[in-house]
């Protein structure tokens, strides 16, 4: 995947998008263009990474190791179950989706 552009996040929604019922958000406003498993985000794409809805001990650990950092919404507050991507970890970027969309689906990995 290319660094630097919105084509990261759209190659990840072409190798997902019709996986196990996974969507890709229609419409306008929030929830638009998400990764989206049985109607519900589990992955955001934004131009300096990704979003993704993991659990909050696994939040927490890929802050700790440095692989993540806290997504706030713009609300001020960290989302406990919300991680914030860098494309320095693009090569994880689909086991994570996956194991985000597993997680939403309420079938976590691992």
């Amino acid at each position: 995947m290319p660094d630097g552009d919105s084509r990261t996040f759209d190659r990840l929604v072409e190798a997902l998008a019709g996986r196990e019922g996974i969507t890709v958000g229609t419409g306008r406003g929030f929830g638009s263009g998400t990764l989206q498993v049985d109607g519900r985000i589990f992955a955001i794409g934004r131009p300096d990474g990704l979003v993704l809805k993991l659990p909050a001990r696994r939040v927490a650990e890929l802050i700790a190791d440095g692989d993540g950092m806290p997504f706030d919404a713009g609300k001020g507050r960290p989302l406990k179950e919300w991680v914030a991507l860098d494309e320095r970890g693009l090569d994880r970027w689909f086991d994570l989706a996956i194991e985000a969309a597993a997680f939403v689906r309420g079938r976590p990995v691992g």
